[in-house]
Protein backbone atom coordinates (compact mmCIF):
# COMPACT_ATOMS: atom_id res chain seq x y z
CA UNK A 1 0.00 0.00 0.00
CA UNK A 2 1.71 3.44 -0.94
CA UNK A 3 2.83 5.16 2.31
CA UNK A 4 0.69 8.22 1.65
CA UNK A 5 -2.25 6.74 1.23
CA UNK A 6 -1.81 4.27 4.77
CA UNK A 7 -0.87 7.65 6.29
CA UNK A 8 -4.47 9.60 5.28
CA UNK A 9 -5.86 6.39 6.56
CA UNK A 10 -4.18 6.62 10.24
CA UNK A 11 -5.17 10.41 10.30
CA UNK A 12 -8.62 9.33 9.21
CA UNK A 13 -9.29 6.27 11.82
CA UNK A 14 -7.57 8.80 14.51
CA UNK A 15 -10.14 11.51 14.00
CA UNK A 16 -12.73 8.66 13.77
CA UNK A 17 -12.05 7.60 17.23
CA UNK A 18 -11.72 11.15 19.03
CA UNK A 19 -15.10 12.03 17.04
CA UNK A 20 -16.63 8.65 19.09
CA UNK A 21 -15.07 9.07 22.16
CA UNK A 22 -18.32 9.83 23.76
CA UNK A 23 -20.32 6.73 22.55
CA UNK A 24 -16.79 4.88 24.13
CA UNK A 25 -17.10 6.46 27.28
CA UNK A 26 -20.85 7.10 27.64
CA UNK A 27 -20.96 5.02 31.19
CA UNK A 28 -17.99 6.92 32.32
CA UNK A 29 -18.83 10.50 32.63
CA UNK A 30 -15.96 11.35 34.95
CA UNK A 31 -13.12 10.07 31.98
CA UNK A 32 -15.14 12.36 29.23
CA UNK A 33 -14.83 15.76 31.55
CA UNK A 34 -11.35 14.12 32.26
CA UNK A 35 -10.78 14.81 27.99
CA UNK A 36 -12.11 17.69 28.23
CA UNK A 37 -9.91 19.33 30.47
CA UNK A 38 -6.98 17.90 28.45
CA UNK A 39 -8.23 19.05 25.18
CA UNK A 40 -7.79 22.35 27.01
CA UNK A 41 -4.42 21.75 28.44
CA UNK A 42 -3.45 20.25 24.74
CA UNK A 43 -4.67 24.25 23.33
CA UNK A 44 -2.37 25.96 26.42
CA UNK A 45 0.51 23.41 25.24
CA UNK A 46 0.46 23.90 21.68
CA UNK A 47 0.02 27.49 21.88
CA UNK A 48 3.10 27.98 24.17
CA UNK A 49 4.94 25.49 21.84
CA UNK A 50 4.27 27.87 19.35
CA UNK A 51 5.97 31.05 21.55
CA UNK A 52 8.33 29.09 22.66
CA UNK A 53 9.41 26.65 20.67
CA UNK A 54 8.92 28.26 17.02
CA UNK A 55 9.91 31.92 17.78
CA UNK A 56 12.22 30.88 20.96
CA UNK A 57 10.45 33.17 23.87
CA UNK A 58 10.27 31.36 27.18
CA UNK A 59 7.21 32.63 29.09
CA UNK A 60 5.41 31.80 32.34
CA UNK A 61 2.57 33.89 31.51
CA UNK A 62 0.25 31.61 29.91
CA UNK A 63 -2.00 31.02 33.05
CA UNK A 64 -2.25 34.68 33.73
CA UNK A 65 -3.98 35.38 30.27
CA UNK A 66 -6.12 32.31 30.76
CA UNK A 67 -7.19 33.79 34.18
CA UNK A 68 -7.34 37.63 32.80
CA UNK A 69 -9.87 36.32 29.77
CA UNK A 70 -11.98 33.80 32.25
CA UNK A 71 -12.04 36.61 35.02
CA UNK A 72 -13.65 39.13 32.46
CA UNK A 73 -16.08 37.10 31.09
CA UNK A 74 -17.17 35.88 34.93
CA UNK A 75 -17.54 39.36 36.16
CA UNK A 76 -19.18 40.58 33.06
CA UNK A 77 -21.68 38.32 33.07
CA UNK A 78 -22.10 38.71 36.72
CA UNK A 79 -22.09 42.42 36.75
CA UNK A 80 -23.57 43.80 33.27
CA UNK A 81 -25.77 40.27 32.46
CA UNK A 82 -23.63 39.79 29.45
CA UNK A 83 -24.21 36.52 27.63
CA UNK A 84 -21.16 33.93 28.20
CA UNK A 85 -20.16 34.05 24.41
CA UNK A 86 -20.14 37.93 24.19
CA UNK A 87 -17.88 37.67 27.56
CA UNK A 88 -15.72 35.25 25.50
CA UNK A 89 -14.81 37.41 23.27
CA UNK A 90 -13.94 40.51 25.50
CA UNK A 91 -12.04 38.41 27.37
CA UNK A 92 -10.22 36.86 24.85
CA UNK A 93 -9.77 40.14 23.22
CA UNK A 94 -8.62 41.41 26.54
CA UNK A 95 -5.64 38.94 27.13
CA UNK A 96 -4.60 40.25 23.87
CA UNK A 97 -4.28 44.01 24.73
CA UNK A 98 -2.44 42.59 27.95
CA UNK A 99 -0.56 40.28 26.19
CA UNK A 100 0.52 43.81 23.56
CA UNK A 101 1.28 45.66 26.81
CA UNK A 102 3.55 43.15 28.20
CA UNK A 103 4.96 42.85 24.68
CA UNK A 104 5.84 46.00 24.26
CA UNK A 105 7.17 46.28 28.36
CA UNK A 106 9.66 43.44 27.90
CA UNK A 107 10.29 42.03 24.52
CA UNK A 108 12.50 43.99 23.47
CA UNK A 109 14.62 42.66 26.13
CA UNK A 110 16.53 38.85 25.83
CA UNK A 111 14.57 35.64 26.64
CA UNK A 112 15.67 35.71 29.91
CA UNK A 113 14.29 38.37 31.27
CA UNK A 114 10.64 37.63 29.58
CA UNK A 115 10.50 34.76 31.76
CA UNK A 116 11.22 36.47 34.97
CA UNK A 117 8.89 39.57 33.82
CA UNK A 118 6.05 37.24 33.45
CA UNK A 119 6.94 35.26 36.88
CA UNK A 120 6.39 38.88 38.53
CA UNK A 121 3.24 39.53 36.13
CA UNK A 122 1.44 36.01 37.25
CA UNK A 123 2.40 36.76 40.66
CA UNK A 124 1.18 40.06 41.10
CA UNK A 125 -2.03 39.29 39.01
CA UNK A 126 -2.71 36.29 41.22
CA UNK A 127 -2.48 38.38 44.68
CA UNK A 128 -4.22 41.01 43.32
CA UNK A 129 -7.36 38.50 42.28
CA UNK A 130 -7.06 37.14 46.16
CA UNK A 131 -7.47 40.28 47.23
CA UNK A 132 -9.78 42.19 45.36
CA UNK A 133 -13.25 40.26 47.58
CA UNK A 134 -15.65 41.97 46.06
CA UNK A 135 -14.57 41.64 42.62
CA UNK A 136 -13.21 38.99 41.84
CA UNK A 137 -14.40 36.40 45.03
CA UNK A 138 -10.79 36.14 46.79
CA UNK A 139 -9.43 32.58 47.61
CA UNK A 140 -13.62 31.97 47.43
CA UNK A 141 -13.23 31.82 43.54
CA UNK A 142 -15.48 33.33 41.02
CA UNK A 143 -18.44 31.61 40.06
CA UNK A 144 -19.68 31.76 35.98
CA UNK A 145 -22.93 31.12 34.39
CA UNK A 146 -23.16 27.78 32.75
CA UNK A 147 -22.35 27.88 28.77
CA UNK A 148 -24.81 25.76 27.22
CA UNK A 149 -28.48 24.63 29.10
CA UNK A 150 -27.46 20.88 29.72
CA UNK A 151 -26.01 19.00 32.44
CA UNK A 152 -24.14 16.16 29.49
CA UNK A 153 -20.65 16.93 28.84
CA UNK A 154 -20.67 15.98 25.41
CA UNK A 155 -21.73 19.46 24.12
CA UNK A 156 -18.87 20.68 26.05
CA UNK A 157 -16.36 17.67 24.66
CA UNK A 158 -16.89 18.60 21.23
CA UNK A 159 -17.17 22.09 22.17
CA UNK A 160 -13.33 21.98 23.47
CA UNK A 161 -12.26 19.87 20.87
CA UNK A 162 -13.21 22.01 18.18
CA UNK A 163 -11.61 24.82 19.67
CA UNK A 164 -8.83 22.76 19.98
CA UNK A 165 -8.67 21.64 15.93
CA UNK A 166 -8.73 25.11 14.94
CA UNK A 167 -6.67 26.63 17.07
CA UNK A 168 -4.02 24.08 16.00
CA UNK A 169 -4.72 24.41 12.14
CA UNK A 170 -3.96 28.50 12.93
CA UNK A 171 -1.56 27.91 14.34
CA UNK A 172 0.02 25.02 12.40
CA UNK A 173 -1.08 27.37 8.83
CA UNK A 174 0.85 30.58 10.83
CA UNK A 175 3.95 28.46 11.18
CA UNK A 176 3.97 27.16 8.03
CA UNK A 177 3.66 31.11 6.43
CA UNK A 178 6.56 33.42 5.85
CA UNK A 179 5.38 34.70 9.59
CA UNK A 180 6.55 31.52 10.96
CA UNK A 181 9.82 32.01 8.88
CA UNK A 182 10.49 35.05 10.38
CA UNK A 183 9.60 33.43 13.80
CA UNK A 184 12.18 30.73 13.66
CA UNK A 185 14.70 33.31 12.55
CA UNK A 186 14.68 35.12 15.78
CA UNK A 187 14.27 31.88 17.27
CA UNK A 188 17.71 30.91 16.18
CA UNK A 189 19.93 34.33 16.35
CA UNK A 190 17.68 37.59 16.76
CA UNK A 191 21.08 39.65 15.21
CA UNK A 192 21.28 37.79 11.84
CA UNK A 193 17.26 37.75 11.79
CA UNK A 194 18.05 41.67 12.26
CA UNK A 195 20.68 41.79 9.17
CA UNK A 196 18.14 40.46 7.28
CA UNK A 197 15.17 42.94 7.55
CA UNK A 198 13.05 40.72 9.78
CA UNK A 199 11.49 43.40 12.36
CA UNK A 200 12.54 41.45 15.23
CA UNK A 201 10.36 43.39 18.22
CA UNK A 202 7.13 43.58 15.64
CA UNK A 203 7.13 39.83 14.92
CA UNK A 204 8.28 38.69 18.67
CA UNK A 205 5.04 41.05 20.02
CA UNK A 206 3.05 39.16 17.07
CA UNK A 207 3.49 35.92 18.44
CA UNK A 208 3.44 36.75 21.94
CA UNK A 209 -0.59 38.43 21.13
CA UNK A 210 -1.40 35.65 19.11
CA UNK A 211 -0.72 32.93 21.77
CA UNK A 212 -2.22 35.02 25.11
CA UNK A 213 -5.51 35.41 22.79
CA UNK A 214 -5.53 31.74 22.18
CA UNK A 215 -5.02 30.95 25.72
CA UNK A 216 -7.46 33.62 26.70
CA UNK A 217 -9.88 32.10 24.30
CA UNK A 218 -9.37 28.41 25.86
CA UNK A 219 -9.87 29.86 29.55
CA UNK A 220 -12.58 31.38 29.22
CA UNK A 221 -14.07 28.79 27.48
CA UNK A 222 -13.07 26.15 30.16
CA UNK A 223 -14.03 28.04 32.86
CA UNK A 224 -17.59 28.52 31.73
CA UNK A 225 -17.11 24.62 31.35
CA UNK A 226 -16.25 23.94 35.07
CA UNK A 227 -18.61 27.59 36.70
CA UNK A 228 -16.07 28.09 38.66
CA UNK A 229 -12.29 29.54 38.83
CA UNK A 230 -9.72 30.86 42.10
CA UNK A 231 -6.80 32.47 41.50
CA UNK A 232 -5.09 29.32 42.57
CA UNK A 233 -5.29 28.86 38.75
CA UNK A 234 -1.97 30.99 38.98
CA UNK A 235 0.42 29.22 40.95
CA UNK A 236 3.68 28.32 39.04
CA UNK A 237 3.16 24.84 39.60
CA UNK A 238 0.22 24.98 36.77
CA UNK A 239 2.08 27.00 34.39
CA UNK A 240 4.91 24.23 34.91
CA UNK A 241 2.56 21.80 34.05
CA UNK A 242 1.47 23.04 30.66
CA UNK A 243 5.04 23.63 30.05
CA UNK A 244 6.22 19.64 31.22
CA UNK A 245 3.42 18.60 28.75
CA UNK A 246 4.51 20.48 25.81
CA UNK A 247 8.14 19.06 26.61
CA UNK A 248 6.68 15.65 26.73
CA UNK A 249 5.15 16.12 23.52
CA UNK A 250 7.82 17.84 21.70
CA UNK A 251 8.54 21.33 21.87
CA UNK A 252 8.73 21.74 18.44
CA UNK A 253 5.84 20.22 17.59
CA UNK A 254 2.38 21.50 17.90
CA UNK A 255 0.61 18.41 17.50
CA UNK A 256 2.80 16.38 19.47
CA UNK A 257 2.39 19.10 22.49
CA UNK A 258 -1.29 18.75 22.00
CA UNK A 259 -0.80 14.98 22.24
CA UNK A 260 1.70 14.89 24.93
CA UNK A 261 -0.68 17.02 27.31
CA UNK A 262 -3.65 15.11 26.67
CA UNK A 263 -2.09 12.25 27.35
CA UNK A 264 -0.46 13.56 30.37
CA UNK A 265 -3.93 14.66 32.01
CA UNK A 266 -5.15 11.01 31.39
CA UNK A 267 -1.96 9.87 32.59
CA UNK A 268 -2.00 11.63 35.89
CA UNK A 269 -5.35 10.43 36.64
CA UNK A 270 -4.61 6.88 36.58
CA UNK A 271 -2.14 7.46 38.72
CA UNK A 272 -4.02 9.27 41.61
CA UNK A 273 -4.01 5.31 42.98
CA UNK A 274 -1.11 2.96 42.64
CA UNK A 275 -1.03 -0.22 44.09
CA UNK A 276 2.24 -1.73 45.43
CA UNK A 277 4.11 -4.92 44.51
CA UNK A 278 4.47 -7.30 47.77
CA UNK A 279 7.70 -7.06 47.29
CA UNK A 280 8.05 -3.44 48.50
CA UNK A 281 5.20 -3.26 51.10
CA UNK A 282 8.60 -4.42 53.91
CA UNK A 283 10.24 -1.10 53.14
CA UNK A 284 7.15 1.11 52.68
CA UNK A 285 6.35 0.17 56.19
CA UNK A 286 9.91 0.38 57.29
CA UNK A 287 10.42 4.07 56.01
CA UNK A 288 6.60 5.07 57.09
CA UNK A 289 7.07 7.77 58.85
CA UNK A 290 9.58 9.18 56.76
CA UNK A 291 7.43 8.82 53.83
CA UNK A 292 4.76 10.87 55.43
CA UNK A 293 6.71 13.49 56.54
CA UNK A 294 7.47 14.61 52.91
CA UNK A 295 4.35 14.06 52.18
CA UNK A 296 4.20 10.63 50.17
CA UNK A 297 1.74 8.42 51.92
CA UNK A 298 0.59 5.35 51.32
CA UNK A 299 -3.20 4.00 52.50
CA UNK A 300 -5.06 0.71 53.05
CA UNK A 301 -3.87 -2.45 50.83
CA UNK A 302 -0.64 -0.63 49.52
CA UNK A 303 -2.15 2.08 47.75
CA UNK A 304 0.21 5.29 47.22
CA UNK A 305 -1.63 8.25 47.89
CA UNK A 306 -2.14 11.26 45.47
CA UNK A 307 1.22 12.93 45.78
CA UNK A 308 3.37 9.98 44.42
CA UNK A 309 1.58 10.72 40.81
CA UNK A 310 3.55 13.73 40.65
CA UNK A 311 6.89 11.53 41.75
CA UNK A 312 6.45 9.85 38.59
CA UNK A 313 5.66 12.60 36.35
CA UNK A 314 8.54 14.46 37.75
CA UNK A 315 10.75 11.24 36.97
CA UNK A 316 9.35 10.89 33.27
CA UNK A 317 9.65 14.66 32.47
CA UNK A 318 13.54 13.98 33.67
CA UNK A 319 14.31 11.28 31.81
CA UNK A 320 12.48 13.03 28.85
CA UNK A 321 14.77 15.84 29.34
CA UNK A 322 17.84 14.01 29.38
CA UNK A 323 17.34 11.02 26.79
CA UNK A 324 14.94 12.55 24.40
CA UNK A 325 15.08 16.10 24.18
CA UNK A 326 12.32 16.21 21.00
CA UNK A 327 9.99 14.54 23.09
CA UNK A 328 7.81 11.33 23.11
CA UNK A 329 5.61 11.96 20.76
CA UNK A 330 7.02 14.18 17.95
CA UNK A 331 9.55 11.05 16.77
CA UNK A 332 6.68 8.79 16.68
CA UNK A 333 4.74 11.70 14.31
CA UNK A 334 8.37 12.59 12.65
CA UNK A 335 8.65 8.61 11.34
CA UNK A 336 5.06 8.37 10.78
CA UNK A 337 4.20 11.68 8.53
CA UNK A 338 7.23 13.45 7.39
CA UNK A 339 9.80 10.72 7.11
CA UNK A 340 8.59 10.34 3.26
CA UNK A 341 8.84 14.50 2.84
CA UNK A 342 12.24 14.72 4.15
CA UNK A 343 13.66 12.11 2.43
CA UNK A 344 11.92 13.64 -1.14
CA UNK A 345 13.47 16.74 -0.43
CA UNK A 346 16.79 15.53 0.59
CA UNK A 347 16.57 13.13 -2.74
CA UNK A 348 16.02 16.55 -5.07
CA UNK A 349 18.87 18.77 -3.30
CA UNK A 350 20.90 15.72 -3.98
CA UNK A 351 19.62 15.84 -7.80
CA UNK A 352 19.84 19.64 -8.10
CA UNK A 353 23.52 19.06 -6.92
CA UNK A 354 24.30 16.64 -9.49
CA UNK A 355 23.44 18.86 -12.01
CA UNK A 356 26.05 20.34 -13.97
CA UNK A 357 26.37 24.53 -13.79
Amino acid sequence: MNRSLLQWIMAGAALILVLAVPLLLSNYPYWLHVAIVGFFYAILASSWTLLAGHAGQFSFGHMAFMAIAAYTTGILGRDLGLPPVAGIIVGTLLSGFVGLIVGFLCLRLRRTYLALFTIAFSEILRLSLNSELDLTGGPNGLHLERLLETTSRVPYYYIMLGLLLASLAFMYWLARSRFGLFFRAIREDEEAAAAMGVHVVRYKIMVFVITSMIAGLAGAVEAHYIEFITPNILIIAQMSLVIAMAVIGGIESLVGAAIGAILVQFALEFLREIPLPEALMPWVVEMGPRLEAIGLGVGEHGILTNAWRLVVFGLVLMLTLRFARNGLIFPIIDRLFRQRARKETVAKRVQAGEVEP
